[in-house]
This record gives C-alpha cells, structure tokens and sequence, in this order.
C-alpha cells in the first residue's frame, strides 16, 4: 500500500487474499488512511478485469522467458503478482502472450524475492521510464 502511495499508483487486491485488512492490522503495519485511497478490492480475478483501466497488463512470473529490463514501459500498463508463497496460476499465465509474462534476473538455483521487493522493482522501473510523472520532485 505505502509503495503504491508514494507512486501514484493503484493497488488492486483480487479476494480471496492470504491476509486480514483490517484497521487494527493496518495500524501495527504504519499504515494511514491516506494509504487505503490507492487500494481497490475485487471479489476475483474476472472482476477485476473487468473493472479496471489500463493500457497493457504484464504478468510477472519466475516462469516469464523475457525480463522485465527489456520492456518499454508507459503510463497506465498494470502489473499482475500472484501469491508470494506460488505465483500466479498456470490457467492465469496461459492467458498472456510469451512477451507479456515478465521475469526478473536471478542467480540459478537461488529461491525467488519476496512479493514486497518484486514490486517495488518492477513499479520503480516502469515509473523511471515515464521520468517519474506526478513526482514532487
């Protein structure tokens, strides 16, 4: 939450999720009320497509053929993670193009980042491409 508010940009969580959210939880984590205006919650994937906007969508996978450094990225593509603990679901994947299922480079036989850190990679990268748009600075 706290990273997509200090991008300007939304968070769409898709039910069922591996974690509460409520107040008291978003509290102990530092989270405000300011955080909860970039989050959306959709009652499933189909949902969820159904109700958003953007221009692409990659999905980011350790089982992408293409890294996430090879994309030319531009306002309003969206990013799809799966489950810190799986991923994305082999059924989700097959609805993307080769291309558009991103990796990140990692070491061989080394176990993948965790969700938080994924993110941010990707998002900070995406957002450097379009020179920080909406930046205070």
């Amino acid at each position: 939450m706290r990273l997509c508010a200090n991008t300007g940009s939304r968070l769409h969580l898709i039910h069922p999720l591996g974690f509460e959210l409520d107040d008291k939880r978003m509290r102990r984590a530092g989270l405000d009320y300011m955080d909860w205006k970039y989050v959306e919650q959709h009652a499933s994937y189909a949902d969820c497509l159904q109700n958003i906007t953007y221009r692409r969508m990659f999905a980011c996978s350790t089982k992408g053929t293409q890294s996430y450094a090879e994309v030319q990225f531009e306002p309003q593509d969206a990013f799809l993670f799966g489950p810190e603990t799986r991923g994305l679901p082999v059924e989700i994947l097959a609805d993307f193009k080769p291309q558009d299922v991103l990796r990140l480079p990692m070491l061989a036989d080394s176990r993948s980042i965790n969700l938080s850190n994924a993110t941010a990679i990707f998002l900070f990268e995406a957002w450097r491409q379009i020179d920080f748009l909406g930046a205070a600075n």
